[in-house]
Formats: C-alpha cells, structure tokens, sequence
C-alpha cells in the first residue's frame, strides 16, 4: 500500500509537470499574437484543460492496457516509467524545447516493461486486433500518428491559412486582426479543451494500470473497507475519482506555465498574427481531438508545433526560423529512444538493489 501511494504522487508530480510543460501548447500562439495576456491565457487554458480531461477515457484505456502486457508489469515498472518521463520533461523544459510528455510517457513505460520482462520483447504490443476488429498497439497507435500527425498539422495549417488569405484579402489588416483577435479566444479554448482531453488521460491510463497490478499482486487484500475503492480486478474503465484527480492536477500545473517553451512556440519559431494563431489552434485542435475519439495517445506539442510551422510557411518558408525547427525535431526523435533507455535503466537500477 505505501509503495502504491509513493506511485500515486509521483504519476500526479508527472501530471503536474506535464500541465506546465505543455501549457504552451494551448496558449502560446494566443500569447504571441497579444489577444489574451500571460495571465489570462493561463486561467483559459486551465479551464478548458480541467474541462477536457472529462471528454472520454479511450486514450487512458490504451496507456493502461494497449500499449505492453499487463501481465508482465509490476509497480517498479509503473514508477520507472513516471520517473524516466519527468526526466525528460523537466530536461526538455529547462532547454526551452517543446517535446511530447505522451511520447516520454510511453517510452518509458515500454522501456521499464522491458527491462521487467528480462529483455523478452514479446511483452510490447506491437500491432494487434481487438475483439472488435479495432486496432491497437505501439504501432497503429504511437508510432504511426507521430509520424503521421505532425505531416498532418502542417498541411491542415497551410491550407487553413490559405483559405483565409483568400476569403480575406480585400480586407483591412485592422479589420482581420479584430476579427481573429475574438476568434482567436475560441480557438484558444479549442486547443486547451483537445489537450486536456488527450494528456491529461495519460496518466489516469497509468495510476488505473498501478491499481490493476496492485490488486492483482494482492497487495491491496489487507485494505480497510473504506479504501475498497482502490481495488481493480479487472481493467474496465477508469474510476471517476481517478479522473477528477489527474484532471485538477494538470489545471494547477497549466497555471503555473510554462514561459520557456512558450517563447520558443510563440516568438522564435515563427512570428504570428491572430489570424495565424486561429489558424493553428484550430487545426491542431482538431486533430487532437479525433485522436482522442480514437485512443491515440497523441503528442499534442508535435501537433500545434507543426500547425504554427504550416501556417508560418504560407508567408515564405523563410518565414519559419528552421534553425529552432531543427532542435525541435531533434527532441521529437530522441523522447521515445532516451525516455525507453531510461525506464530500463531504473527498473534495472532497482533489481539489483533488491527491490523487486
């Protein structure tokens, strides 16, 4: 019970880590565009996290149980794959870099499954059909929309972007930026509701696998009546305090933000007007949310990131300060290898010291 509550804490610190890490994703093109200031854009961007994270439980349900063999995790793996993900994240913070908290998530969470395993690769869901002809596994669901997804926002986001240019050139610029300067809130609120509804289930997915392997190890037998609530035979659904939990968790930490990816998002990558920030808000927002109908952990910072480089690269691919897109994608590449390495590593670390 009391390593169960050392899992807990430390998949909520995660939560936590991931609200302010991955605020920018809702708010940063709101900010750069000055339609909403720092402070405003935070309050909006919590809300409409806490307000997403009640939108569905199909993300959740394929971290928890589609993505590696239940069978085969104990509570070592879930916390190594939390800390090797907070590593990374708070890494990729420091630096300034936007990089995917789902992906580092997911890395970790194979590579300590892994290193649980005894290096048995078979304990990865690779690719499968569910009893309903749905398909999961780390490749329909992970590794195929982060290939996929990012091509998608651009393209989505020039094309939005063009649109608008012609619907609106014989327009003043005054007219258009007061225009999209209201749009834009929605669209603003759009990005945050879809982040919410897609990361914040992360990690309701993994503190919903803790319970599971918990109770399966019986180690929730001896539990007082008043916290039977914890007890998960089977992996059904998500427990609605579960979801209330990590959906306060990821507001708090979106209020406390996240200025350094936001400065990379909403001032070096690209500069940005309102209508060029409506434009990708709600092309990423989009896209975000069929991936939640779907279950597809997506990576929301992949998503918005390559939406502001689409609709950038409408003006001129000069436009997009490619130099701060390549340590991007560098990011992007490395967070499943090192967060996988990681996981490993810490799994292994704890073995030999005899804690398994």
């Amino acid at each position: 019970m009391t390593f169960f509550l050392v899992v807990l804490l430390v998949a909520l610190a995660f939560e936590y880590i991931n609200g302010f890490h991955d605020a920018a994703n809702a708010i940063a093109t709101v900010v750069s565009t000055k339609v909403l200031s720092p402070r405003q854009a935070i309050v909006l961007a919590a809300i409409c996290n806490l307000a997403g994270a009640f939108i569905g439980t199909q993300v959740a349900k394929t971290v928890g149980k589609g993505l590696v063999d239940t069978g085969a995790v104990t509570m070592i793996t879930v916390l190594a794959a939390l800390l090797g993900a907070i590593l990374w994240n708070l890494l990729t913070w420091w630096l300034g870099l936007p990089s995917s908290s789902s992906h580092a998530l997911v890395g970790g969470l194979c590579g300590a499954a892994l290193a649980t395993a005894h290096g048995q690769w078979s304990v990865l869901k690779w690719s499968l059909v569910d009893a309903k002809g749905g398909h999961d596994g780390l490749w329909p669901k992970v590794v195929l929309p982060m290939l996929t997804s990012p091509m998608l926002g651009f393209v989505i986001g020039m094309i939005l972007m063009l649109l608008l240019y012609l619907a609106f050139r014989s327009a003043t610029p005054r007219f258009v930026n007061l225009l999209f300067g209201k749009l834009q809130l929605v669209s603003a609120a759009g990005m945050g509701l879809s982040h919410g509804s897609n990361d914040a289930q992360k990690t309701m997915g993994i503190i919903t696998l803790a319970m599971f392997t918990a109770t399966q190890s019986h180690a929730f037998d001896r539990l007082p009546a008043w916290l039977g609530f914890l007890r998960t035979p089977t992996f059904a659904e998500i427990p609605v305090w579960v979801i209330l939990a990590c959906a306060l968790t990821m507001a708090a930490g979106t209020a406390a933000g996240g200025w350094r990816i936001i400065r990379t998002m909403g001032h070096k990558m690209v500069r940005l007007q309102p209508v060029n920030g409506f434009a990708a808000e709600t092309t990423a927002g989009l896209v975000i949310l069929g991936a939640s109908h779907y279950g597809i952990p997506l990576s929301t910072t992949h998503n918005i990131s390559a939406a502001i480089m689409g609709v950038g690269a409408t003006k001129r691919l000069s436009a997009v300060k490619w130099g701060v897109v390549e340590r991007i994608v560098w990011a992007w590449v490395l967070t499943l290898p090192v967060t996988g390495l990681t996981g490993y590593a810490i799994v292994r670390l704890l073995q030999l010291a005899g804690a398994t």
